[in-house]
């Protein structure tokens, strides 16, 4: 099909101007309208759509920048193109500084004004697809893209929207596959830098030789090899975000320089003498237990400490069942759109498999694993899927155990009492649930982390069990 023409609007008072105007453009492939008044081309404005708009300036009523102040105002995305008389260079610069695309002087070539308008309108298209993209990388990066609606999830969405406005580092804690790239997506696009570059380290995949000058860059001949002065990551990054992920694999020496420039904001590049001052969000990411690492001297205690001024931790998948469904689901529809085939559907049985697996690689297992159903699946229900033979069937996650927790013990068949069984089961889940807030001096998402749960699942437990946390004796 032919492209419809684009429509373009022309506002003059000049009744040869408007006559010459429609003839050139109409010759041009335009869909051409012309008006006399400001006020007539309002009335169009309104009825009808329009690609572009040319106006004189000087007209009687209604000038042409006040016709341009009010287009602006309510079509944003309709383009205005000035006529201003020969030599008027004040009308020409107030248009440009009101918003026009440009401005044209009278008298006019047919052939300027063709070159001027495939101008106007190219950019006009660059500048709705440059939107566009925008908005798609907002829905596939920010909390709008990310699945999952369990009260874990909830918890992270919320710690997300209260920390994205602001520049506070963020230390994202999860196992491997529960997405903390994604979330430090979502922090980035949430905020104002998101019109800023977003730089991505792995910092477990470089050696300490690189990941130094990937992250300060080098000067030319700082060592063999170095032909040309390199921008490291924090550079690349001012103005945005750098996020680190696996920050527990970066070696000691690395340690040192990154706790400078988090605190002074800037650096000097690997065998270079001139301080580089950046202004960058860090946002890093670790599979570890920092504060183990911390302990046993093979990460830097001033560094976690400064890290970890907003920790937000990712539940593992095991804690968010609710959520596998939606997921595979999603991942299904992702991939049959990717290979062209056929939507499958997934009958209860089989999410009932999904729900009973462990996750040992959570989100990003689950997504290959719904990859490689839908390729072996001829379209139609999906009744079995083919589990990975080391998770499958899955044990029932775990309490810790009883005597890894001060102050209790495992209980006996002489501890029965009237209450029976689950009576004494809540005893025993209350003095677990006790002695965890008393390790972690109250802090009840690390209290959550030690019992293997989620922190909504331990708020819950303390609401049933009426633990009252005043009571509670912390260490």
């Amino acid at each position: 099909m032919p492209a419809t023409p684009a429509r373009v609007l022309v506002c003059d008072d000049d009744r040869s101007v408007r006559a010459a105007l429609s003839v050139n453009l109409a010759k041009g492939g335009y869909d051409v309208v012309v008006v006399e008044r400001a006020l007539d081309a309002l009335e169009r404005l309104r009825a009808e759509p329009f690609d572009l708009v040319i106006t004189d300036v000087k007209m009687p009523g209604m000038s042409g920048l006040e016709l341009l102040g009010e287009v602006k105002t309510h079509w944003p995305d309709v383009h205005v193109i000035v006529m201003t008389g020969y030599g008027n260079a004040p009308d020409a610069v107030r248009a440009m500084q009101a918003g026009a695309a440009t401005y044209l002087q009278k008298p006019i070539e047919r052939d300027e004004l063709l070159l001027v308008i495939e101008r106007t309108l190219a950019n006009r298209a660059l500048h709705r697809e440059v939107q566009r993209l925008r908005r798609e990388v907002d829905q596939r990066y920010g909390l709008e893209g990310i699945v999952g609606a369990s009260p874990a999830m909830q918890e992270v969405y919320e710690q997300v929207g209260a920390v994205a406005d602001s520049s506070t580092l963020v230390l994202i804690h999860g196992e491997t596959g529960t997405g903390k790239e994604l979330i430090a997506h979502a922090i980035h696009y949430r905020s104002p830098r998101k019109h800023n570059p977003l730089v991505v380290v792995n910092c477990g995949a470089l050696p300490e030789s690189l990941l130094e000058s990937e992250l300060f860059g080098h000067e030319k001949g700082a060592f063999t090899g170095a032909l040309r002065t390199h921008q490291g990551k924090f550079e690349q990054a001012d103005g945005g975000t750098l996020f680190l992920d696996e920050i527990g694999e970066v070696p000691a020496s690395v340690q040192v320089r990154l706790l400078r420039v988090l605190e002074g904001g800037s650096f000097t590049r690997v065998g270079g003498e001139r301080p580089v001052k950046v202004d960058v969000r860090v946002v890093a990411a670790t599979n570890r237990d920092l504060r183990a690492e911390v302990k046993a001297g093979s990460f830097r205690a001033d560094l976690f400490y400064r890290l970890n001024v907003f920790p937000l931790h990712l539940p593992p998948l095991r804690e968010r069942v609710d959520d596998i469904q939606p997921l595979a689901e999603h991942f299904l529809k992702k991939f049959a759109e990717r290979h062209r085939k056929p939507l499958p559907r997934l009958a209860p049985i089989a999410v009932d498999e999904l729900r009973q697996y462990r996750w040992p690689g959570n989100v990003r297992e689950l997504e290959h694993l719904m990859e490689r159903t839908l390729l072996l699946s001829g379209g139609g229900e999906i009744r079995a899927i083919r589990l990975p033979e080391d998770g499958s069937p899955p044990e029932p996650h775990s309490e810790p155990a009883a005597s890894s927790m001060p102050g209790t013990g495992a209980p006996a068949l002489a501890d029965i009492d009237a209450a029976g069984l689950p009576g004494l089961l809540d005893r025993v889940e209350r003095q677990l649930i006790v002695a965890a807030l008393e390790e972690e001096g109250g802090v009840q998402a690390r209290a959550a982390r030690r019992l293997g749960i989620s922190r909504s699942n331990l708020n819950y437990r303390i609401q049933r069990l009426g633990i009252a946390l005043q009571d509670i004796r912390f260490r």
